[in-house]
């Protein structure tokens, strides 16, 4: 692992501090920002993701998708919870938590705007961090690039008929051009792009001048990736500051979920048969979320201020400390998960 990766959580955290500090500190420089925006579609956070994800799309073959074959009890659990376990899981905690549960400590106007933010986060499955955690549970690489691959596949057709689905079932109006819109520019265009681009650089030189491409890529996307936190954590500074009870609730149903999600893709893949070094990174990708993903169209849907921003923004401040607690649990498990494997 690169010095990024050794110590993800120290830059994490170091970047919602500034962004944070920032937002309370400079209020008006983050409104202009926030006021820079075409169609409903924040300019400085679109330029921003589409520097972070197309370099991580590069490293996606679309072709591993011809692999899915060798894997298919894995990727079939991944995909039975990502698209139909973890979206209404999600959509079913917010309803118990922030509708009854938590519903008198939060302001009534923004419950709506909330739920829809977590129904964002969950609707998509992660894309680009899956990468590192496949890594570091040791998992195997052409399962985690096919089943990436799928995913995102699925996502350019399935997405917004989900979050529709969804956020219609919460009584949330769906804003279809906005959210259309959304898909275009955060799932067709970044995938589109770099699909060309990556066979064209194969077609000039090879794996070898693509490898060295991203590796030139590589610092882009991580300036990106701080850049956007400390952009998404200035935006809500002041809320984050002073309203530390409602971060603390919207926590609540994204921590479960990310433990539910990923305990039962990891027990359907033991009790499958399926080889530890698949389920490790089954089971972080049917917990973890394509937060660049949710951020962006929480913020072409409702806005930079809104509730559903700051939903997903929470998602962004516990996604990386929790999926390292996740790694953490399916490495110490590994000799539990091996001890009587059922035969494939």
């Amino acid at each position: 692992m690169g010095l990024f990766e050794r110590y993800l959580t120290l830059w994490v955290g170091l970047c919602i501090l500034v962004g944070t500090g920032l937002g309370h500190v400079l209020p008006d420089v983050f409104a202009s920002l926030g006021r820079m925006e075409v169609a409903k579609v924040n300019l400085p956070v679109a330029v921003l993701i589409w520097l972070m994800i197309i370099p991580m799309l590069l490293k996606v073959d679309f072709g591993a998708m011809r692999e899915v074959g060798k894997h298919w009890r894995g990727i079939g659990v991944t995909l039975f919870v990502n698209w139909a376990v973890k979206p209404f899981s999600m959509a079913l905690l917010g309803w118990f938590f922030l509708r009854h549960v938590f519903a008198d400590w939060l302001p009534p106007d923004q419950i709506d705007s909330y739920m829809a933010g977590l129904i964002l986060l969950a609707a998509a499955p992660c894309t680009a961090m899956v990468f590192v955690w496949s890594n570091l549970c040791r998992g195997d690489a052409n399962f985690t690039l096919s089943q990436v691959a799928l995913n995102d596949a699925i996502m350019v057709v399935a997405f917004a008929p989900l979050v529709a689905l969804l956020l219609g079932l919460s009584s949330i109006t769906v804003p279809w051009d906005t959210l259309a819109l959304s898909v275009a520019l955060y799932i067709l265009v970044p995938v589109a792009v770099a699909v060309l681009l990556r066979r064209w650089l194969l077609s000039r030189g090879g794996q070898a001048r693509l490898e060295a491409v991203l590796a030139r890529l590589g610092p882009i996307s991580l300036i990106a990736l701080l850049a956007t936190l400390v952009l998404l954590f200035g935006f809500q500074g002041r809320q984050i500051i002073e309203q530390p009870l409602i971060i603390a609730i919207l926590a609540v149903p994204i921590l479960i979920q990310v433990y539910f999600n990923s305990g039962l893709a990891y027990l359907l893949n033991r009790r499958l048969g399926v080889a530890h070094c698949v389920a490790g990174p089954s089971a972080l990708i049917g917990a973890s979320n394509f937060f660049e993903l949710a951020v962006a169209t929480a913020v072409a849907l409702f806005g930079v201020h809104s509730g559903a921003a700051l939903a997903t923004v929470v998602g962004v401040l516990i996604e990386v400390p929790v999926m390292l607690s996740v790694v953490r649990i399916v490495n110490r498990s590994r000799p539990w998960y091996e001890r009587r494997l059922p035969k494939p």
